[in-house]
């Protein structure tokens, strides 16, 4: 399986970054997997930088940040043909002056297609493939020169590519086969264009050189639009109306499949996912203020995440983050959703559930951060400012993950070493809930946009609250008939083995008691989730037979495994029909002396 390797040397790019920001390109074709290889194109060298992206503009101007941010598997089949045209918008918001003048343009240019003169929508997915293929074309090869891949990851349920594009440069030394990698992402949501922008300006600075000193320490692969048909529609979902960063776990949706095997295939060390939060009339009813923020935060927030990974993710990120999008004079505060209840005064931090794209990065053993612009529901409004200050963060991201290259390696490797050792001993959750508090934010006063504090009943994912919790098991074995889960174990990257022989397995088996819907504290926490079963376990001596699975927990991705095997998770395969009966797994207590083959 091919893996960039995560060793890299220590790096001075703060300076860097704060003059330009970035565009797209890839990984050498001699180490990337068969898959992703496209056709050798014809010979091309040149000494230029990549073409602009449009009309012959200059790249995206910057400005310096204080800190170091700088601003400016298997797949549906087609029904239509991939989307080529300009989809307008729907009408945007007016906004009061007084809360305008909070959220002024900032003195930048993008050379993107939305920010064309006369532009009243963004970039086609058209447009996009023309972007990342005129970057690679425009790549240097060379010695010391980054290299630039397109890289195909599947295809969406209407027709239209999903593409990422990497960029790497040659090791360092023999002994260090690949930098650690860091993947950027945008584009879950089709109706939150502004990522999506501001990864086309990260790539055309990628591409031109000017993140060099970047590209010594890291590997950056940045997946720009992952939901092409959503942003075809400026829908919210995909074509089938599968929410993909609610899909992670499952996989039923190709857009979720191709971040899975994008996710596999680099192993990334840090993963940014760039959204937009909503603006609504229904807050400032609730609230009586209007958003405040340009930027909401969070890291991963899920039950059985490592604890050095948290800690790695607030000391390393968050706390830089935020003092660089200040310093660039942007408003932040943590990420927060409220209820669709009128009279639930209550913000609730991102959600703790498994399938939520953040959340499955960090069971992969990722630093997993999350950036919220302010755009949801407005429209081309204040477009510049919100991909400016996505531009800022993953800016700055990159500069801390550069900066802490080396930590985040051996970081990644306690780490794995850890989780392989936990199987058989302690405790795991299998749900978990956000913790009720008291939090004071901010709003803006809607008719003369004074800043105002607010004190909020306050659902915190930073204290998890265990409502159902086990003695880990060494593994779990699965019937011959359950070869749908396997298939989805694989597509997440989990290490599955066929037993080649007959034998006895010390475990517990499952007897469904009930089927149960979610009330609303555990489906806020399991978003996309409908049932939790409730199921008895029976103490059993386990024949198993030739040809059934075993999933041990011996593994780095073991509490990956977790939140989909055992059937009491509410987000896993058995409480969402993927496996189809609890009696099909069993939890297994004793690791097994049994001849088995790993499945490819």
């Amino acid at each position: 399986m091919f893996r960039f390797d995560r060793q890299r040397a220590r790096c001075r790019t703060a300076a860097l970054l704060a003059s330009a920001m970035l565009a797209a390109c890839a990984v050498p074709q001699s180490v990337l997997p068969p898959s992703m290889r496209k056709p050798a194109p014809p010979t091309q060298v040149t000494a230029n930088l990549p073409p602009p992206p449009r009309n012959g503009a200059p790249p995206a101007a910057a400005t310096s940040a204080a800190g170091a941010a700088s601003t400016p598997a298997a797949v549906a089949s087609p029904v239509r043909s991939p989307s080529s045209v300009v989809v307008t918008p729907l009408p945007t918001p007016s906004v009061p002056p007084a809360i305008a003048a909070r959220f002024p343009e900032p003195a930048v240019s993008f050379a993107t297609p939305a920010f064309d003169a006369g532009r009243t929508a963004f970039t086609t997915n058209a447009e996009l493939g023309a972007v990342l293929r005129r970057i690679e074309r425009g790549n240097t090869l060379g010695e010391h020169a980054t290299d630039v891949n397109v890289l195909s990851l599947g295809v969406s349920q209407l027709g239209d590519p999903i593409e990422a594009i990497a960029f790497t440069r040659p090791p360092p030394s023999p002994a260090v086969a690949h930098r650690p990698t860091v993947v950027l992402i945008a584009g879950q949501h089709g109706d939150e264009p502004a990522g999506t922008e501001a990864l086309i300006v990260v790539m055309q600075e990628l591409a031109s050189g000017r993140l060099a000193n970047i590209l010594e320490r890291l590997d950056v692969v940045v997946l720009p639009r992952a939901n092409p048909d959503g942003a075809a529609a400026f829908t919210r979902n995909a074509a089938d109306g599968t929410d993909v960063n609610r899909d992670h776990l499952l996989l039923n949706s190709p857009e979720a499949r191709a971040i899975a095997k994008l996710m596999v295939d680099v192993a990334p060390i840090v993963v940014l996912d760039l959204h937009e939060y909503p603006v609504t009339p229904a807050f400032t009813a609730k609230f009586g203020g209007v958003q405040r923020f340009d930027a909401l935060i969070q890291y991963a927030t899920v039950a059985n995440l490592p604890a050095f990974v948290t800690k790695a993710a607030e000391e390393w990120f968050r706390v830089p983050l935020i003092a660089g999008l200040r310093g660039a004079g942007m408003s932040v505060d943590w990420y927060s959703t409220m209820s669709t209840d009128p009279s639930d005064r209550t913000l609730t931090m991102g959600s703790v559930g498994p399938q939520v794209g953040r959340n499955t990065s960090g069971l992969r053993n990722a630093v997993s951060l999350l950036v919220e612009t302010r755009g949801g529901g407005m429209g081309r409004v204040d477009l510049k400012r919100r991909v400016n200050t996505h531009v800022t963060a993953v800016a700055n991201v990159l500069t801390s993950a550069a900066r802490h290259a080396d930590d985040l390696v051996k970081l990644r490797q306690f780490v794995e070493r850890d989780t392989i050792a936990q199987a058989c001993r302690g405790d795991v959750v299998l749900e978990a809930a956000p913790t009720p508090s008291e939090y004071t934010t901010q709003v803006l006063d809607p008719t003369t946009g004074d800043v105002r504090r607010l004190t909020v009943s306050w659902q915190s994912a930073l204290q998890l609250r265990a409502l159902k919790t086990k003695p880990r098991p060494c593994g779990y074995w699965l019937a011959e008939s359950e070869s749908e889960a396997v298939r989805r174990l694989r597509l997440l990257g989990i290490d599955v083995q066929r037993l080649d022989e007959l034998g006895e397995l010390r475990g517990e088996s499952y007897r469904l008691v009930a089927r149960e819907p979610l009330g609303p504290d555990a489906a806020a926490s399991s978003p996309g989730a409908a049932t939790r079963l409730k199921v008895q376990t029976l103490p059993t001596l386990l024949d198993v037979p030739i040809g059934s699975y075993y999933v041990s927990l011996e593994q780095p991705l073991a509490n990956l495994a977790v939140a989909v095997l055992d059937p009491e998770s509410p987000a896993g395969f058995a409480a969402n029909g993927v496996i189809t009966d609890v009696e099909h797994e069993a939890r297994i207590l004793s690791r097994p002396e049994i001849r088995a083959t790993a499945i490819p």
